[in-house]
């Protein structure tokens, strides 16, 4: 199994406990450190749905409190519908919204290195590569606040 493979599955693996009485739609992230170790986070829902947090978010959110931020190198997202059963399936590529993309950008400008979004269907066939600027041109991230990544 590849490098880029093994986020993937570790996703996929997240996103099986997601959170998502409300949405029905569960979605999973996996973050690759530099070292190879990987940290993921799945969607997090609440009753008052603005409180919810998504996978993404979880994830990168547990790698800065591990004070790894500097050493996020990948981030694989997964995610589809909910059956009734719990399961979840599908052949469609979930990329992440808006929030998500702007904390993806924050990472990226503090990790001080390009970042590989793999975005991923529930059924392990489509995947596509992206980069951060891809899905968030012109983002506003630390260096526009004169904050110089990677550091404090």
């Amino acid at each position: 199994m590849s490098g880029t493979e093994e986020l993937i599955e570790a996703a996929r693996g997240a996103m099986a406990n997601a959170h998502a009485p409300y949405s029905r739609f569960a979605v999973g992230a996996a973050v690759r450190l530099t070292d190879g170790r990987i940290v993921t986070g799945c969607n997090f829902e609440n009753a008052s749905y603005g409180l919810s947090l998504c996978a993404e978010t979880v994830a990168l959110a547990t790698v800065n409190a591990q004070g790894r931020m500097a050493d996020v190198e990948a981030i694989a997202v997964v995610g589809g519908a909910m059956g009734a059963d719990g399961s979840i399936a599908g052949d469609a590529i979930v990329t992440p919204c808006g929030r998500c993309r702007q904390i993806m950008n924050e990472a990226e400008q503090m990790a001080g290195r390009t970042l590989a979004i793999y975005c991923a269907a529930p059924d392990g066939v489509a995947v596509v590569q992206h980069s951060v600027a891809e899905l968030l041109p012109h983002a506003f991230g630390p260096v526009d606040l004169g904050v110089n990544p990677g550091k404090s």
